[in-house]
């Protein structure tokens, strides 16, 4: 009943002033708002981000040849031709925690289909590649193991290119020309838009990596490779053990380094998580300038409002009443005002995270635990920047107080 009342009062005496403590509540609901809309945009970033690395594929790993040292001159990763359609055989048969693998050979080329053209990727894989890269074909088919041996001119075309070849139409069972070489279109893949990298994954044509290798590229070598590990819990053995077998294939002797990398789908994941977090932290902490500010707000008007009411303060410490009480009364007006302001600005926070998402096709993610923690934080700002006015009531001397005017 003590508190109730202490509510009560509490209550009249911010409803004398209705627009000034509005005002002052401002600075709470605008702070809690911006927090909680920053932190959502934040959240809704990484959240893509973490999407768009699974859109890679399934468990996944790549082993991209190293750099090369040359007469005093060091060159960047993957421009040593130092693996082999071997090597991916062998880390198939070898290496237990690793469940696919496919030989990557990679190169550009203008592609022709009746009277239009396209400048796109080309790509050469095995048949696991729709495995490993968890990408399901829109249509027709996908070549097969006796393609691949056979070094068969056929074709699976990315969402980008059928846009641009074949408007409004199926390209399955058409004729393409790469470098001037028919190839047969046999499906095409779903899309899957730009990665993570920005980058549009659609903009590519399939074809078997011994095709890409003999009829287009001229070529024994190939770029990379990709892997699937057997379950995400095997990513790291699948590293290990891909590691050892390529170093004992190419002879690499102890404390040299490798002429290989291997770099799985837990490395991007984390490289991407550690910068969302940062980019989070950074809008949630220029948010909560805002609240500090309106923490100020409420100290100076608690200031304004124990000066203006120290007659009042002077009668009820005559009456009865213990400095104590006094600073339990202004601390709890102070918390009023904060937790009040704290509940709008999860409104409005909630509210613009849903207005952003809808303007800028922007994903937000709006969490339980910011939305718990902006009302906290907005209840400690108004313990805190309260504390000191409640504090200078309490300590005010009864009869200099009864003489105020």
């Amino acid at each position: 009943m003590r508190y109730l009342q202490i509510l009560r009062v509490a209550y009249k005496a911010l409803s004398r002033n209705k627009m000034r403590s509005s005002l002052t509540m401002l600075g709470i609901i605008i702070g809690v708002g911006a927090v909680i809309a920053m932190v959502g945009i934040g959240q809704g970033a990484k959240k893509m981000v973490d999407t768009q690395i699974a859109s890679l594929g399934d468990n996944l790993l790549t082993i991209f040849p190293g750099s090369q040292f040359h007469g005093g001159v060091r060159s960047g990763a993957g421009t040593m031709t130092t693996l082999t359609e071997e090597d991916a055989k062998a880390i198939k048969e070898n290496c237990s925690a690793v469940l696919r693998v496919s030989p990557v050979v990679r190169t550009g080329a203008q592609v022709v289909a009746g009277n239009l053209n396209w400048g796109t990727r080309i790509e050469g894989y095995s048949p696991d590649f729709v495995s490993i890269r968890s990408w399901s074909l829109a249509s027709g088919t996908f070549f097969t193991d006796q393609d691949v041996r056979g070094a068969t001119k056929v074709c699976v075309l990315g969402k980008t290119v059928v846009d641009n070849l074949f408007p409004g139409q199926s390209p399955v069972g058409e004729i393409i020309r790469i470098n001037k070489l028919p190839f047969r279109v046999i499906g095409t893949l779903t899309p899957k838009g730009q990665n993570a990298f920005g980058h549009d994954q659609d903009d590519l044509i399939i074809v078997p990596y011994t095709t890409a290798q003999k009829k287009i590229m001229g070529i024994t070598f190939i770029n990379s490779i990709i892997a699937s590990a057997t379950d995400r819990k095997q990513i790291n053995l699948a590293e290990e053990q891909i590691t050892q077998l390529l170093r004992q294939r190419h002879k690499t002797p102890p404390g040299e380094e490798d002429d290989f990398r291997v770099r799985s789908q837990l490395d991007i994941a984390s490289v991407a998580g550690s910068t969302s977090g940062v980019m989070t932290i950074l809008l949630g902490a220029i948010a909560s300038v805002s609240l500090i500010v309106g923490g100020i707000g409420i100290m100076n008007i608690m200031l304004v409002s124990v000066t203006e009411r120290t007659r009042e303060i002077g009668i009820r410490m005559a009456v009865g009443a213990k400095s104590k009480d006094i600073l339990t009364q202004f601390l709890i007006e102070s918390m009023v005002l904060s937790l009040f302001g704290g509940i709008v600005g999860i409104i409005l926070g909630i509210l613009s995270s849903q207005l952003i998402s809808i303007l800028l096709h922007w994903p937000i993610f709006t969490s339980v635990p910011a939305v718990a923690l902006s009302f906290f934080f907005a209840g400690f700002v108004g313990v805190f920047f309260g504390f000191y006015p409640a504090r200078k009531a309490s300590n005010l001397d009864p009869i200099e107080a009864l003489r105020y005017e």
